[in-house]
């Protein structure tokens, strides 16, 4: 027998679906309407692919949630583009029991003898004024009369003059119809009904709790008010809405205040022919702007990509801070030198900044180059350096300078599951999969057989695939040359399939000059097998594009993400992971025609800025910590969630403190950190394997806590044999105070030769702060 509560959920469900049906213009419309019917139904219908059912509610509530805002914008003919997306899942869009009825006539403001010349006000006492009232008053009361003779219980509830010759109704049963055929009237609408303006959840601040973390010290308002940050890349475009700054108070400008103003305080340029060319810190590249958004753009600001409204309004992790542009790549330069960075890093201490953002690196990677030292020495008076760890991954002793720098606050990248998206259907066994767009289209549907899966389809294919659509895997050459390949070899459009787990990412050319103008997208590893399977099955790659969010996707290890050890001194790096694939952010508007500018992008780059703004929201919550301190409270509160993209299977932990650091970030847990570790990672070095070796480290604890606390330490999670730790059990502090806990290692004779490590847990009845623990046998 059904409980009352499942036939509740059913009549709910069935008026929703009546409702919301008839509006329903396109197939996801209507999916969205029936995983409204019920969401724990849904989750319980596909539990057989091996999620839980609470994975599969949060993840159909999260597609409920976009579905849902789509929908409604259906309905209201945003279709065309014309309407704001943040207006979504706030009930019904007009009132039918009443309506505006514009009577016949001019009001006020545009009557020809009483509209007020241009740059003044209407005059109100003028007898011109006066007498066209009382004629509008006049016309109301005869409107007023037909009604008491034709709509009995029809009321005026408002009347209006000024900006329009109107009264309100409300209808008690009137047919609209009925009123219409007055003759005092011109037209007559039902009255609409209005929202505050809400934006959906961001993503990407979820998935590092950035939004709790703001709420712990007042909300948006105040997160990293007052701090300022450093942007040492290529500029930032202060006409964006992002970096808007009417809402702040007059600040000093330094530097060309040609690109500065209350939000951007300083613009500068380093390139040792900046004068000779001309070079000034406009932002004409897209990097720098995308950066300085992910760390600071303005609280919620509306974002539209490829024509495609974005359910949420993108925010900084640290949306009130003070950003400084120091332009180290002006104009069309693609390279730095280290005097032109260390130039930008001492302008930017001395102009009185607190934070710097270093999405850059090089392939330095000995034991220290003068860069990393100056980032250590900088860092030792009071200024931080978020820096990224590069792109050269996967392989170890990939960290690159200046990330490589031992006080550096160095990230790694993991992924956010939102993109673009077009539809790939099988129209044989009427199937849909998700693909990421970019550069590649498509700009029209393209219809014919799938081929065989064509491997990497690099160097000189000879697979014909006239008149079909190309399978083919991600790796070994870039996207355009696999896409022209496909293309010379007959092929009408081209489904790539990315090879390591998490979303599938836009596509950006090489920049070669022979582009190929087929359309190509690509989708996720875990459609690989289905996808195998249907060669010769009719699929059609559309173009209508939308935003998708799969939050099964999200955490993934970037794949390029260096990592390390470093060299010669075989330190942990990165420190932690942050958001940077598929990360959306600012580009300058001249890159979208003047429009809003907005684009997903990929790499350590993106992640930097996310660790920047978080020392923004740290320091702006807690002003007396030091850099040490904030950059422990980020890397040693981190969480352990981070998945690997190349395991065999999905959602497969990833804990090795050389691709993932401490973990991903957590903001909140940074905020309320009660303990700091300085420095944030334990590294032994390298221990010859036939030597046999014991060795100490001393650890210096902070009590961050207004509360005196005995912190509890302990070794956990060894890996490999021959090698084990141990450290001092407890270090009891005041409130304020710091001391040192001794951490020691015992390599045996003969033990294993590779990587070992460990986990270092300070705590307080419960786990407070973890750092990495590392040994290299060799």
């Amino acid at each position: 027998m059904r409980s009352p509560r499942a036939i509740k959920i059913d009549k709910a469900a069935n008026r929703s679906r009546a409702t919301l049906w008839p509006h329903a213009r396109s197939l996801r419309a209507k999916y969205a309407i029936l995983c409204v019917m019920d969401i724990d139904r849904g989750a319980a219908a596909i539990e057989h692919r091996g999620l839980p059912r609470t994975t599969m509610k949060k993840f159909l509530a999260t597609f409920f949630f976009v579905a849902l805002s789509s929908l409604s914008i259906i309905a209201l003919g945003a279709d065309q583009g014309g309407a704001n997306a943040d207006s979504f899942g706030n009930g019904p869009t007009v009132d039918t029991s009443s309506v505006i009825v514009q009577l016949k006539g001019d009001p006020l403001s545009t009557y020809v003898q009483t509209q007020p010349p241009q740059g003044r006000k209407i005059d109100f006492n003028s007898n011109a004024v006066k007498s066209y009232r009382a004629q509008l008053s006049r016309l109301r009361n005869n409107f007023k009369k037909w009604l008491q003779a034709n709509a009995r219980k029809a009321k005026i509830t408002g009347q209006y003059d000024i900006s329009l010759n109107a009264v309100a109704v409300q209808l008690n049963g009137a047919a609209k119809s009925r009123i219409e055929r007055a003759p005092q009237v011109a037209h007559v609408e039902y009255q609409g009904v209005y929202y505050p303006t809400v934006c959906g959840p961001d993503p990407d601040l979820g998935l590092i709790s950035a939004i709790d973390a703001w709420n712990v010290n007042g909300g948006a308002d105040h997160a990293g008010e007052g701090v300022k940050v450093a942007i040492i890349d290529s500029g930032i475009d202060i006409t964006h809405p992002c970096f808007s700054g009417a809402d702040y108070p007059p600040q000093t400008q330094l530097g060309d205040t040609n690109f500065t103003n209350n939000k951007v305080i300083a613009a500068k340029v380093f390139n040792n022919k900046a004068k000779s060319r001309g070079y000034t810190a406009q932002a004409i590249q897209k990097h720098g702007t995308h950066v300085a958004g992910t760390a600071g753009c303005n609280y919620q600001t509306p974002a539209t990509v490829d024509g495609v409204s974005i359910p949420y309004c993108p925010s900084g992790v640290a949306p009130k801070v003070l950003l400084g542009n120091y332009n180290v790549f002006p104009n069309d330069v693609v390279s730095v030198r280290s005097e032109d960075l260390l130039n930008a890093l001492e302008a930017a201490y001395t102009d009185g900044f607190d934070i710097a953002n270093i999405s850059i690196s090089a392939g330095i990677r000995g034991i220290q180059d003068l860069l990393t030292k100056a980032i250590d020495d900088l860092d030792q008076a009071g200024f931080i350096s978020a820096v990224s760890a590069g792109n050269t991954g996967p392989g170890f002793f990939t960290v690159e300078s200046p990330g490589s720098a031992a006080r550096a606050l160095t990230a790694g990248a993991v992924t956010v599951g939102h993109y673009i998206e077009v539809d790939v259907t099988d129209n044989t066994n009427a199937a849909t999969f998700h693909a990421a767009v970019g550069a590649f289209g498509p700009n029209a549907d393209a219809s014919d057989p799938l081929s065989d899966n064509l491997g990497t389809f690099c160097g000189t294919p000879t697979a014909t695939l006239t008149g079909k659509i190309g399978l083919i895997d991600r790796g070994d050459c870039t996207f355009s040359e696999k896409i022209r390949n496909a293309q010379a070899n007959g092929a009408v459009g081209v489904i790539i399939v990315n090879n390591i787990f998490g979303p599938p990412t836009p596509m950006a050319t090489d920049g070669a000059a022979n582009q190929p103008t087929i359309p190509a997208v690509m989708v996720g590893k875990s459609d690989r097998t289905s996808l195998n399977g249907r060669t010769g099955d009719s699929f059609t790659i559309h173009s209508a594009k939308s935003y998708f969010l799969n939050p099964a996707d999200n955490d993934y290890l970037y794949g390029a993400s260096s990592r390390g050890p470093t060299n010669v001194d075989f330190r942990v790096k990165p420190d932690v992971t942050a958001p940077g694939v598929n990360v959306l952010s600012s580009i300058p508007l001249s890159f979208c025609g003047g429009a809003s500018c907005w684009e997903f992008m990929q790499g350590t780059s993106m992640a930097s800025p996310h660790l920047a703004g978080s020392a923004a929201v740290v320091k702006g919550q807690h002003p007396t910590w030091t850099s040490a301190q904030i950059r422990s409270a980020i890397v040693n509160t981190a969480d352990a969630s981070v998945q690997d993209p190349n395991a065999d299977s999905p959602n497969t932990s990833l804990s090795d403190v050389n691709a993932v650091g401490s973990g991903r970030e957590n903001l909140l847990s940074a905020v309320n950190a009660k303990v700091a570790v300085d420095p944030v990672s334990v590294s032994f070095g390298a221990v010859p394997s036939i030597s046999g070796q014991t060795k100490t480290y001393n650890v210096t604890l902070t009590n961050l806590d207004s509360s005196s606390h005995s912190f509890s330490l302990s070794i956990a999670d060894t890996t490999g044999t021959g090698v084990s730790y141990s450290v001092t059990p407890s270090v009891p502090l005041a409130a304020g105070a710091s001391g040192t806990a001794t951490v020691t290692m015992t390599a045996d004779k003969g033990a294993s030769v590779g990587f070992h490590q460990a986990t270092l847990n300070v705590g307080d009845s419960g786990t407070l702060a973890h750092a990495a623990v590392f040994t290299y046998i060799k």
